[in-house]
């Protein structure tokens, strides 16, 4: 039993300094930096503002319809049978139900549409990004945020892949601002 802890604590003190001698190389890469020097950036915002404004028109559309039922329903509503009435009140509620479901399948859809357009993309960039790692015998390359949040709180620019990646990728980088 104790030659098993002896040999146990010899291993993991042997790992550790094995660790100790063979320091890691990382490097850091702003993927939102490279994203906006790709050609393919301009191309996506264009089809995505396309997209948003068809959207958004359909959805003026309906607004205005339902508006316009609306305002015509207010005028004539002291003088309609209670029938009509509620028929009326039915239709408005419908077509605003209608209206609501329009604006959440369209939030849906255009978040789809970003989601197709960027995948290969980001798969062109986290190639790009491996390439450069293996190439320049990084260990870790780490994105400098993710979600807003800073995951690098310091990172000296040596250590920055970011123009590399665009080089890999066949961008000749601009300068950004904050670069």
């Amino acid at each position: 039993m104790r030659t098993r802890i002896l040999l146990a604590v010899f291993v993991v003190t042997a790992a550790f300094a094995k660790a100790q001698t063979a320091s890691p190389k990382i490097g850091y890469a702003d993927v939102d930096y490279i994203f906006s020097q790709m050609p393919d950036a301009k191309k996506i915002e264009t089809e995505l503002q396309s997209t948003q404004t068809q959207l958004k028109n359909q959805l003026d559309a309906k607004v205005k319809e339902f508006q316009d039922k609306l305002a015509k329903y207010q005028q004539g509503a002291a003088t309609m049978l209670e029938a009509v009435r509620a028929n009326e009140e039915r239709e408005l509620q419908q077509m605003q139900q209608n209206i609501e479901k329009l604006q959440t399948d369209g939030q849906t859809q255009l978040q789809r549409k970003q989601q197709q357009l960027m995948e290969p993309v980001y798969a062109k960039v986290g190639k790009a990004i491996e390439d450069v790692a293996k190439e320049n015998g990084f260990t870790f390359i780490l994105n400098q945020q993710v979600g807003g949040l800073d995951v690098i709180l310091y990172g000296d620019e040596k250590m920055d892949v970011s123009d590399l990646v665009l080089k890999k990728l066949g961008v000749t980088p601009a300068p950004a601002p904050g670069k």
